[in-house]
């Protein structure tokens, strides 16, 4: 890692805290699968969002296995049982996720479809656990934006087998404007850009861990 990430590393772990949350860097995708052993505890309820980066790092892994209750949403049969999972998240112990975007203000940017992800990382569960990348690092909020834009729904659409203009484009049509507002974009019925959350000073403090780590992961 550059001498310029490391710095912008710092700063970011340093707003992260200024902002309530629990922040940490790890070198490895391994030393993030440990430090997440020490933030759960055996028979801990856990859940999870849907994301590329707990799978590539292995941190879904540990979760979704014993010694710890983990609620599959993916052993589902029916949506009314996805539902279900939806809800009894709430009531979690741990809730896992990623982020679209962190700034090194301190700030989580977050985008959703269905906003299951979303709504737990905001209220519910007793801790959130996110687990991101240095490729996730932004300077602000509008680079946020512009990432999620281009980098994170995009692959995200195709990943998922939406038809949208951007699985098709590799990018958001409302970059086709000058200055394209921050929820603009396509109608289509498969659109996964539909709730906009970020997560600045929190009231209860240190609920959310942020765990970057020094490698890239995810969209």
């Amino acid at each position: 890692m550059t001498n310029e990430m490391k710095a912008r590393v710092e700063t970011t772990l340093k707003n992260l805290r200024r902002n309530r949350m629990e922040a940490y860097y790890v070198d490895t995708k391994e030393q993030a699968c440990e430090l997440v052993k020490t933030l759960i505890q055996p028979g801990d309820t856990l859940s999870c969002g849907g994301s590329v980066t707990l799978k590539e790092t292995g941190v879904y892994d540990i979760i979704s296995s014993e010694p710890y209750r983990f609620l599959d949403r993916s052993a589902c049969q029916t949506r009314e049982e996805v539902e279900e999972i939806y809800r009894k998240t709430f009531c979690a112990d741990a809730f896992f996720t990623s982020a679209n975007a962190v700034t090194e203000n301190g700030e989580l940017y977050n985008v959703d479809g269905n906003s299951n992800r979303v709504a737990a990382i905001l209220y519910g569960p007793k801790s959130v656990i996110c687990v991101c990348g240095v490729n996730k690092l932004v300077k602000n909020i509008e680079e946020a934006i512009t990432r999620v834009k281009t980098k994170a729904a995009p692959p995200n659409t195709v990943r998922l087998g939406i038809e949208t203009p951007c699985a098709k484009t590799g990018a958001c049509i409302s970059l086709q404007k000058e200055d394209p507002d921050m929820c603009e974009g396509c109608h289509g019925d498969g659109r996964i850009c539909c709730n906009y959350v970020v997560c600045a000073q929190q009231r209860h403090v240190n609920r959310i861990k942020v765990i970057i780590i020094g490698e890239e992961y995810g969209y």
